[in-house]
């Protein structure tokens, strides 16, 4: 199997079962969406979501599975370099690129596309 595919097929299992979760549980999607980060977090932590996204290619660190195994690598970096002030701007430190990206591309989508409220 290509990484191509491999990636398509585990980033889209992800997405599928978080949207089983939504749609069958009384969660609601900012619940869901601290669950993943918080899940990727303690995966890395026991050392399983490297080998996982060795694997898995992008399919494993576009969700925020990844995101938040990039906090807790951040974490250890900061806690290695600046102590105990590591633990809060570690994770910041390392997820700053995408949370800026994010950012960015949000605000010119909304001024590309002139979103309206529902009414």
């Amino acid at each position: 199997m290509s990484e191509v595919v491999r990636a398509f097929l585990i980033g889209g299992l992800i997405c599928a079962l978080v949207q089983i979760l939504l749609d069958r549980t009384k969660m609601m999607p900012g619940r869901v969406m601290v669950l993943l980060v918080v899940s990727g977090t303690i995966l890395g932590s026991l050392g399983l979501y490297e080998p996982f996204a060795e694997w898995a290619g992008a399919g494993a660190g576009v969700p925020l599975l990844g995101f938040g195994n990039t906090l807790w690598k951040g974490v250890v970096k900061g806690v290695g370099e600046d102590g105990f002030l590591g633990i809060f701007r570690g994770g910041l430190t390392a997820a700053s690129a995408g949370i800026a990206a994010a950012l960015i591309f949000g605000y010119l989508g909304a001024l590309v596309f002139q979103p309206k409220m529902k009414k």
